[in-house]
């Protein structure tokens, strides 16, 4: 199977590269970030959404160190597995160590928010290997 090879039980893509994988994280907490500010009648300034964005931006850059996420960044297991909860339990340590908010509801919404499109993305690469130039799971080329 080119293309797609075992990593902790789970497939993943060998194709996706590591920049547009960080770039598609990255876009995803900052989709976050600007829906949240909206919902919440805060306002999309730079300064604002900049304030609000770098703890989960930070929490993101230490997840993908500690799963080494440059090594197989479209892997749903360990990659996505790692990243998603390393992402926002380092930013809600830095929301309460700035003196930004945390309540138990913010802490679940970030959790399900950032996990549908941390892991969303990954799992769809499992099962669009065009969008990763490899066939299809258990085909063979």
């Amino acid at each position: 199977m080119a293309g797609v090879s075992p990593i902790g039980g789970a497939l993943r893509s060998s194709r996706v590269r590591p920049v547009p994988a960080g770039l598609l994280d990255a876009v995803w907490v900052l989709a976050f970030v600007v829906l949240g500010r909206t919902s919440h009648t805060e306002g999309l300034t730079v300064p604002g959404i900049a304030r609000t964005a770098w703890p989960f931006l930070v929490g993101l850059a230490a997840g993908w160190i500690v799963a080494r996420a440059w090594r197989a960044p479209a892997a749903l297991v360990p990659t996505g597995m790692i990243v998603w909860p390393a992402c926002v339990a380092v930013a809600m340590g830095l929301r309460i160590a700035s003196g930004q908010g945390v309540v138990a509801a913010f802490v679940l919404v970030a959790l399900a928010f950032v996990g549908l499109g941390l892991l969303g993305w990954r799992a769809l690469a499992l099962l669009l290997p065009a969008a990763t130039g490899g066939p299809p799971p258990g085909r063979l080329t």
